[in-house]
């Protein structure tokens, strides 16, 4: 089985389109394909140590799901399923996806729900990211200066995204037991 366990929350499939990126830097021993959280049952999910997981933020700052008018179950129906579940020892680094022009006021704040969900049941959460470089009026998912996962606008910054997810990887690559 791979290291590196890599699941997403989709709703128009641009979340879907950056784990299949991040999949192609890694060979199939050290990370697993992408999967859907929707696709997936907790114990799939609580059987890896490490785990890259990718949201996008919808609506007024909400998780994917059926109450923010996603086309499917997402991460709001997934988090329910292991909420018993405990994280100790489990290292995990997140990305979301949000537009800083339309939504502005809540940029990648999908990011701290999952943030706040992992960390209070034990998980090492890596990969903070820089907001430098970002015009966005403010976001949910900043603390002590820095985005808690990496900040991805597909709409307005497309072009930085394939340098912005090489950086991160080679950031939270130590943390994952990766060369760098």
């Amino acid at each position: 089985m791979a290291r590196i366990g890599l699941f997403f929350g989709t709703n128009t499939g641009n979340t879907r389109k950056v784990a299949k990126q991040i999949k192609k830097r890694f060979d199939d021993d050290t990370m697993a394909d992408p999967v859907n959280v929707n696709r997936i049952e907790p114990g799939d999910f609580a059987a890896y140590d490490y785990l890259i997981l990718g949201t996008p933020t919808l609506g007024e700052g909400q998780l994917p799901g059926l109450s923010a008018d996603a086309d499917a179950e997402s991460w709001e129906e997934f988090l329910p399923k292991i909420e018993d579940l405990s994280f100790e020892g489990k290292t995990i680094a997140l990305f979301g996806l949000g537009d800083q022009v339309a939504y502005g006021n809540e940029f990648v704040d999908a990011l701290i729900v999952l943030y706040d969900f992992f960390s209070e049941r034990g998980a090492k959460l890596v990969g903070a990211w820089p907001t430098e470089g970002y015009d966005f009026a403010t976001s949910q998912a900043v603390e002590d200066g820095r985005f808690v996962g990496l900040a991805l606008d597909l709409d307005n910054q497309a072009d930085q995204t394939e340098a912005r997810l090489d950086a991160w990887l080679k950031q939270i690559a130590a943390d994952f037991g990766l060369p760098a």
